[in-house]
Parts: C-alpha cells; structure tokens; sequence
C-alpha cells in the first residue's frame, strides 16, 4: 500500500514544483496564471496529503506537520482567489481550528525538543519547529482577523493569497532540494548549490509582499475571484 502512495508522493511534488514557478513568474490574472496555480494546487495537496500519511506511518512526526500546514496554506490559499472581496464561510471557522491545532503540536514538539540533551526531537532541531509552528499560528492570527473583519479586501486578499502560495511552495522546494539531497550527484551537493533553489520561495515571497503591499502597484486593484477576468500586471 505504501508504494503507490510514495509514487504519488515524489510524482505530485516534482509536478508540482514547475507550475508553482510557472504561477510565480506569469502576468497575475492572466490565463496562464491561473492555469498554473490550479496545476499547483492540485499538485500540492496530492504531495501534502500522501507525505503525511507516509511520515505518519513511520512515525515521522515533523514531516506529518510539513504536510498538514502544506496542506492548509495551499487550500487557504485557493480559497481565498476563489472568493470576491468580504466573503467568509464556515470553511474559514474549520480552517482556523486547523491552524491551531497544527500550530500547538509544532510548537509542543519544539519545547519537548528545546528541553531535551541534544536539542532536538526525532533529529529535527527546536528551532525548526518553532518556525514552523510560528507560521501556524501567524496563520491563525491571521484567520482571526479575516473573520473579525468580516473578510478580506483589496491588497490585503493579494498578500493573504501570495504569502500563503509562496510558502507552501517553500515547503515543497525546501523537502526536495534540502531534505532529499541524496537524489542529486555528490558533486552538486558538495557545491551547496541545491540551497538557492530551497530558499528562493522565501525570497519571492519577500519581493512580492513588498510590492504589494508598500508600493502603488497595486493600491487600486482589488484581486476579484478566479472567474473573473481581471489583469494586474507584474
């Protein structure tokens, strides 16, 4: 039973790594975006889904939260396109207890990992999992606000969107490029080459919220919902 998952696995996450690229680098809103970042969801939640299951089944806790806050970040994320400006549902309430949940077991395993002799848990370090388990609860907080306010609006939809896009393609390049390491030729991995492409998720990310968020490009643009035509040029 295990083989066909980890097919599925290793197939969804290599496939899913070219659209989210793809996603990144097209005009946002075009046709082409959007057909990437359907690719890219669908990708994911079939690499989130079926690593956590297998981490699950080897006891691999750490990696069960990989896949689950990769899980919640990508669907969230689509969630969020999907809708018009001001829309909640009871999705959102299910999401939120999610992100809490996830984000207090990270953070539970990173204070039993601070707290043990070598600093660590299941070989992963306490600071990795307070990273992570800040991210689910950054989350959260975030989902928090949304319901509060009643939604999400404008350029605050747009960087909802994106950061949580962006970072799930970081898990997703992060557990390849970094995490199997022993795919790649002894040569390439001595060179530490393999870290850039780990991280330049992160780096977008970064790009992107800046320039959504702090400059005009968008200021006057709402992001309407993915079947709407709409053009907000890169």
């Amino acid at each position: 039973m295990r083989l066909p998952i980890l097919v599925l696995h290793i197939c969804a996450g290599i496939l899913g790594l070219l659209p989210g690229a793809a996603a990144i680098s097209f005009r946002k809103g075009s046709r082409r975006h959007r057909i990437a970042g359907n690719l890219f969801v669908i990708s994911m939640l079939g690499m989130s889904t079926a690593g956590a299951y297998l981490a699950f089944m080897k006891h691999q806790m750490n990696n069960v939260f990989g896949g689950v806050l990769a899980f919640y970040l990508v669907t969230t994320a689509w969630a969020t396109a999907r809708r018009r400006d001001g829309e909640t549902g009871i999705f959102d309430w299910g999401a939120l207890l999610f992100a809490l949940a996830v984000g207090a077991g990270i953070m539970t395993y990173g204070f039993e990992a601070a707290n043990s002799p070598t600093g660590s848990k299941n070989g992963v370090p306490a600071g990795m999992y307070f990273f992570l388990g800040s991210v689910a609860l950054l989350s959260a907080a975030g989902d928090v606000r949304m319901l509060v306010c009643g939604g999400v609006f404008g350029v605050h939809r747009i960087a909802r969107h994106l950061w949580r896009m962006c970072f799930s393609l970081f898990i997703a390049t992060g557990s390849f490029f970094l995490g199997q390491q022993q795919v790649f030729p002894h040569w390439l991995r001595k060179t530490n080459v393999l870290f850039l492409p780990a991280i330049l998720p992160l780096i977008l990310l970064i790009f992107w919220l800046f320039r959504v968020r702090f400059t005009n490009a968008y200021k006057r643009k709402s992001m309407p919902s993915s079947g709407d035509v709409y053009s907000l040029r890169t």
